[in-house]
């Protein structure tokens, strides 16, 4: 109407205007139009319009017709009228999942025909999104041809494509809708047909299905949800109102975890979808789903492989970013880009240069790429019965639509019940004709007409029959062959049927409970026939311990072999065994038969045990750490390999791991001790460690050629030992040690010979350091295999299998930077021993400590 006023005004040939001008201004406020002859079917001749008013109400008028009639759904069946307009229309041209396929184009001249006068395009749009596996979780309409891709690729011409209605379309939301008076009808645009103002659904599409629109002034954007989550906070809501009570916030947000996207992808955070739950508004951050793959072969090469991507990402889309920041070398370690997709699902191939280390590229493709992208939620639809436009929570959406699925259901029972009741009217009657069934033919055949056999059946005089107008017209249009013994069985038999079911459904409608019940029973159906396990997974944040409260602190021991995989496996599946025996494969080695001087993948590089709590450190030899959860490495059998440990840590193709720290809590009083192998050391707060990641910080600076090895923890009260791999060792106090920053590069650990390296660092209690009886600096520690005063043996082992315990008691505690004393000595270089032995570890344990022992070969 505001856009006719305008064209009216530019075309007037005439116009005489008088203003009112406020004193201080030139604002117009008022234009007096006399309108040309043109016009009579709005104002008459001459008439005086105020212009600010006119357009105020105009747009208004235009406002609210597009906010109530087109952009916003509906509350109670998540529907807008368009949507709702052509499920009505297909199920009047009985468009079932049972039969076949119809052209679109018939169903769009349906609905263009009868309900929804505006383009045939828009009406063709709707119905193709309502058929698109990826922007609806559960689709409403069964496409049969091209109906666009994830790529945009437009749908076919409807004149190809065909449609017909999908099982969950029907169960849920079609059922019922002809029954009268279940949902309110009205007429269409020129009152020869009626539509139904709201669709009779039997669950919460609003969320289901989600929606999205623009209106004037307001818009909306609802992510699709799971639909066996939706049920169960559903039923937990009608229990707990059947105990007088509400479901608690956090019991809500327990039974919907999020939203459940149709591409599946990931949420990173769980705050996000709290807000969004309980304001109504918010982001939520969506991460593609990609794994790491590595070809076989001698130019083995890493790639991503993406399967998920974040909701209405368009994949072409995203490919041509990607391939345009790696040209602009924008983003770094790409070599390839596929697009593998087919219909069994999608897969983008992400192949990367040789020294391209994978978690980095994958958060380069993170942060500057729609792989990672925010789906901004605006919970906004039409409540109050569908006339409100309104801001939703959770909570609020589903109660609406309990609200009013429990008066459907009332009205459906209401609307059973007279059914029943008329025809346990008409049953009364057709028994009471069979009872005097040659009566009946008698006044029927003697009557001259239709009309007189009625009124005689009628005839209230008659005590025989006087059967109502309903009764009489059933009579008249039974046929001779129903006049039987058996049709009499029965009528009886279907009277007392309807008699059952008139006094259930009376209880129904004087009975709240036996309502929510009934509601209760058909959402428990509807979950057994229509849901589907969650594509998208919710993913805690890094601080975030919910996680860890959800999983059991068990005991597990970690594995990593020379050839990069690690591996979580129970403790339980290792038995103490005794000295000498061979023990059980901890890891399927490559080669059965390797030596230990040839390059066996499979070879254990770490080994140690720890609780699925614990965070664990671990330290490159080029002085960088890293942080991880035990529970987040994957726990793998005994044989298996484990997974690749790129995939879990951005470690660098030319570094390695070499030591690994289970920290069971981040103490204020406690320190890391760390050694490199040509003999500096530094005592680091452990606090400094506690917001470590896995994207890794550098904890020490290395001098050329020097390589960080070890990584303990300690307290000022502690001693540390350290031992070298001619075979010496020496003992001091931890706090000779001062505590330095993370990067320093710390003080010599103690004084090295010609060649000699650190073989092994170990942390032990600082009690009755005194009371040793080591032997002078220089000298040796005896084998000793009696029992230890309380400090523990040391465990010297040597690359060639050999060691030994030692009593602590031996190595008495010494200033730092000493050479120590002798730990073992190695047997001489002969006929059988080939080449030269040196210690290999150098350990502190007790009477009570299970070891475990690796070899190279992979037995544990």
């Amino acid at each position: 109407m505001m856009l006719l006023h305008v064209v009216i005004f530019l075309l007037s040939a005439v116009f005489v205007f008088s203003f009112n001008v406020p004193s201080r201004g030139g604002l117009i406020r008022r234009i007096n139009i006399p309108l040309r002859s043109t016009t009579e079917n709005f104002y008459d001749q001459g008439s005086t319009v105020n212009l600010e008013s006119e357009v105020q109400e105009s747009f208004m008028t235009y406002a609210m017709s597009i906010i109530l009639g087109r952009a916003l759904p509906d509350a109670r069946d998540g529907l807008k009228p368009v949507h709702r307009r052509i499920l009505y229309s297909m199920n009047g041209l009985n468009l079932m999942p049972g039969g076949g396929h119809r052209k679109c184009g018939r169903v769009v001249g349906e609905v263009l025909g009868k309900y929804h006068p505006h383009g045939d395009m828009a009406i063709y749009d709707a119905l193709v999104r309502l058929a698109q596996e990826f922007s609806t979780a559960h689709p409403l309409i069964d496409g049969h041809g091209n109906f666009g891709s994830i790529d945009a690729d437009p749908p076919a011409a409807m004149r190809y494509t065909e449609c017909k209605l999908t099982k969950v379309t029907v169960d849920a939301l079609l059922d019922g809708v002809e029954d009268k008076g279940v949902v309110q009808f009205q007429d269409n645009f020129d009152g020869n047909e009626v539509e139904p103002v709201v669709l009779p659904a039997k669950l919460p599409f609003l969320l289901l299905n989600g929606a999205s629109g623009i209106a004037v002034g307001m818009a909306t954007n609802i992510p699709p949800h799971n639909l066996g989550e939706l049920v169960d906070a559903s039923v937990r809501m009608l229990e707990c109102r059947e105990g007088g009570g509400e479901i608690e916030d956090g019991e809500l947000l327990g039974l919907v975890k999020g939203p459940d996207f149709p591409t599946g992808s990931k949420i990173m955070g769980t705050e996000a979808i709290k807000k969004l739950y309980t304001t109504g508004h918010g982001g939520i951050v969506q991460r593609a789903t990609c794994h790491v793959e590595t070809s076989a072969g001698s130019r083995a090469r890493s790639s991503i492989v993406c399967t998920e991507l974040p909701y209405q990402v368009n994949k072409a889309t995203l490919l041509e970013k990607i391939a345009e920041y790696v040209n602009d070398k924008k983003i770094d370690g790409i070599s390839d880009l596929r697009d593998e997709s087919d219909r069994d699902g999608i897969r983008v191939v992400i192949e990367l240069k040789k020294d391209a280390v994978p978690a980095v590229v994958q958060n380069n493709l993170y942060k500057k790429t729609q792989m990672q992208s925010s789906f901004s939620g605006n919970f906004l639809a039409l409540m109050g019965g569908g006339k409100n436009p309104q801001r939703f929570t959770l909570r609020s959406a589903l109660d609406e639509f309990l609200n009013f699925r429990f008066e459907t259901v009332r009205n459906k029972v209401e609307f059973d019940l007279k059914k029943a009741l008329d025809r346990n009217h008409v049953v009364e009657g057709l028994l009471k004709a069979l009872t005097e069934v040659d009566y009946v033919i008698e006044v029927i055949r003697n009557a001259p007409d239709t009309q007189s056999a009625r009124a005689s059946l009628m005839d209230e005089n008659d005590t025989r029959l006087s059967l109502s107008r309903e009764q009489a017209d059933a009579v008249l249009k039974l046929q001779l062959g129903q006049l039987t013994r058996l049709n009499g069985d029965k009528l009886s038999s279907e009277l007392n049927t309807l008699r059952e079911t008139i006094s259930g459904l009376k209880r129904l409608m004087e009975d709240d409970s036996s309502v929510r019940q009934e509601m209760i029973k058909e959402l428990k159906i509807l979950k057994g026939k229509h849901a589907i396990p969650r594509r998208t997974r919710v993913e805690d944040d890094v601080e975030d311990l919910e996680a860890i409260d959800l999983i059991k602190n068990s005991k597990s021991v970690i594995v990593m072999t020379k050839g990069g995989y690690i591996k979580r496996m129970p403790l339980s599946d290792f038995q103490s065994q005794a000295r000498g025996t061979r023990g059980k494969t901890g890891v399927s080695a490559q080669k059965a038969n390797a030596s230990p001087s040839e390059n066996n993948d499979s070879a254990i590089e770490h080994c140690f045990s720890c609780n699925d709590h614990d965070t664990l450190i671990f330290s490159t030899l080029k002085g960088i750490a890293y942080g991880l959860r035990a529970f987040q490495i994957p726990v793998a059998g005994r044989t298996a390999r484990g997974v690749p440990l790129p995939s879990v840590l951005p470690v660098t193709g030319d570094d390695v791991v070499a030591s690994v720290l289970p920290v069971p809590k981040f103490s204020q009083d406690e320190f890391i001790v760390l050694a490199t192998e040509k003999g500096w050391i530094k005592k680091t707060p452990l606090a400094a460690f506690e917001n470590l990641t896995s994207r890794g910080l550098i904890i020490a600076s290395l001098e050329d050629g020097d390589s960080l090895k070890w990584i303990s923890k300690c307290t000022d009260d502690m001693d540390v030992f350290l031992g070298s791999k001619n075979g010496m060792a020496t003992r001091y106090s931890a706090s000779l040690l001062r505590p330095t920053a993370r990067t320093s590069r710390g003080v010599r650990s103690m004084k090295l010979r010609p060649g000699d390296a650190i073989a092994g660092m170990s942390i032990m209690g600082g009690e009755g350091k005194e009371g040793g009886g080591g032997e002078r600096e220089g000298g040796e520690a005896k084998d000793e295999g009696g029992k230890s005063k309380g400090e523990g043996y040391v465990l010297a082992v040597t690359k060639k299998g050999y060691g030994k315990r030692i009593p602590m008691e031996e190595f008495r505690s010494q200033g730092r930077g000493g050479i120590g004393v002798i730990a073992i000595k190695f047997k001489e270089k002969g006929e059988k021993e080939e080449t030269e032995d040196s210690m290999s570890c150098l350990t502190i344990v007790k009477d009570d400590n299970e070891i475990l022992v690796t070899t190279q070969r992979g037995v544990i």
